[in-house]
């Protein structure tokens, strides 16, 4: 079991399989020989990888805290800034929690194509013997280092929600939301993402038969059996959490005196250091989800790397067109767009369609935040939807194109043309963006849906929103009895 982030059904496994498949050709010995892959070696662990996985899960950790706990406490108000640094470090802790408890075990085993089993509730049967594959045939790493990487996913994720209404939702009920969004929302859609049992068990199930196969690819999650790709978790992490913010803030309503009072950042250098940290940890966020340190985790950091510089320099370039002036908010929002739209891409773009990529993804976010968000109204505090749900829609679907070999892309795994030297192929622009078009509703609708339900139904149980006199006051004082900063 293991987190799916580049591979696909080629043209030359469909090939293989309706060779074994075939009547007419079910006789003929040296086709069947012919389209079988050789066995493969026994697998193993190589320490470069299993050290570069414990890197990038500290970098993806740094993203949470005090990355983006920095970044969104910038964002805010004086009044409220220890409670957006409690929120995003509790919420870290509580996911940890969740994760090791039933969150790997829903997400990472079989059960249905659209949520795991509980075989390994409490971790059991993990132990510092047991592995879990890679994107390589017969190459592993330590199920324990696997589990740590994705619980910062995990971790950060809900974390990121919460950028949509700050200032005005409560300690406790927002907790209590995380826990049940984790579970009905979060592990799921990991699940039909990025689950399956590796290339090894593709390969095996290859040699006994088209049956077996079948089997095997049942044991996968939705939309992975549909072949959409996402490297990174632009539909696991990005719209997953900018769809849900965009219903929370929807569900809470517009901060006590939006729009009429000026709510500008309380401290931009945080934010930029927050930013700065993003970056950095993002390294790992994506190079790392190749769970190998290999030349594809090098494609993967340098796409990080130029993407994300393209997007800050659009980023600044429309705003002075469009205002006039070029702002440090501006740029450190245009990173961050950067980032989350290369994250899906990240593993199979070349630098130049990724460049591209940072380069559109900028002005489209700039549209939804300065155009249609004053339009509709809608008071997304720190434009989660804004940057995360759309810069994630629009990375998950420009995947689809820069896969392309043409385009310099990497095209999409084959495992079973020649297993241990990967094959690469690829459908063309228009199936692979449907599919990624299917994948982007499936996430859309599952978490926009499911989270709306549960702000309407805690916001009306217990109240997730402050009232009017304790919002004016500051969340840090009503809520945790503290000041960020004393005068």
């Amino acid at each position: 079991m293991r987190h799916l982030t580049k591979i696909g059904l080629g043209l030359g496994t469909i090939g293989a399989l309706a060779l074994l498949a075939h009547p007419a050709l079910a006789q003929d010995a040296a086709a069947v020989a012919a389209a079988a892959p050789p066995p493969l070696p026994e697998p193993s662990v190589d320490k470069g990888d299993t050290a570069w996985m414990l890197v990038s899960s500290a970098l993806v950790l740094m993203m949470s805290i005090p990355g983006l706990a920095l970044f969104y406490g910038g964002l805010v108000r004086t009044k409220n800034m220890a409670s957006v640094l409690t929120q995003v470090l509790m919420i870290v802790c509580l996911a940890s929690l969740i994760w090791v408890l039933w969150g790997y075990s829903l997400a990472f085993t079989g059960g249905s194509p659209f949520v795991g089993g509980l075989s390994k509730m409490f971790l059991a049967g993990v132990d510092a013997t047991t592995n879990v594959a890679t994107f390589s045939n017969s190459v592993q790493i330590p199920e324990f280092v696997y589990i740590c990487f994705q619980m910062t996913f995990a971790c950060i994720t809900p974390a990121l929600i919460i950028g949509a209404f700050v200032e005005r939702v409560r300690f406790w009920p927002l907790m209590l939301f995380i826990v049940l969004w984790l579970t009905i929302v979060y592990f799921p859609i990991a699940h039909m993402v990025w689950y399956w049992d590796g290339p090894d068990a593709f390969v095996t199930a290859a040699l006994q038969g088209q049956p077996a196969y079948d089997a095997a690819l049942a044991n996968s999650g939705y939309l992975f059996q549909m072949g959409a790709i996402d490297f990174a978790g632009g539909t696991v992490v990005h719209i997953n959490a900018g769809i849900a913010g965009l219903m929370g803030a929807l569900v809470l309503g517009k901060r006590t005196g939006f729009p009429r009072e000026p709510m500008p950042p309380h401290s931009l250098t945080m934010t930029m250091i927050g930013a700065a940290l993003l970056w950095v940890g993002w390294f790992g966020f994506n190079a790392g989800s190749n769970l190998e340190a290999n030349g594809v985790t090098g494609v993967a950091f340098i796409n990080t790397f130029v993407a994300t510089a393209a997007a800050g320099f659009s980023w600044m370039i429309v705003e002075q067109l469009v205002r006039g002036k070029a702002s440090l908010l501006g740029l450190a929002t245009g990173v961050v767009a950067g980032l989350v739209a290369v994250t899906p891409a990240s593993g199979f773009a070349g630098p130049m369609g990724a460049i591209v990529l940072g380069l559109i993804v900028s002005p489209i976010c700039f549209f939804f935040i300065a155009t249609v968000k004053r339009k509709l109204g809608y008071d997304d505090s720190l434009d989660v939807f804004g940057v995360h749900c759309i810069g994630g829609i629009v990375g998950a679907l420009a995947t689809g194109i820069l896969v392309d070999p043409a385009l310099g892309g990497q095209g999409i795994a084959d495992y079973l043309a020649q297993p241990g030297t990967i094959q690469f192929t690829y459908l063309g622009w228009g199936p692979q963006v449907w599919i990624q078009l299917k994948a982007v509703i499936v996430t859309l609708l599952w978490s926009g849906v499911v989270s709306a339900i549960l702000f309407f139904a805690i916001h009306k149980l217990i109240g997730l929103r402050p009232t009017v006199e304790a919002e004016r006051e500051g969340l840090d004082i009503t809520d945790h009895g503290e000041r960020a900063y004393h005068y």
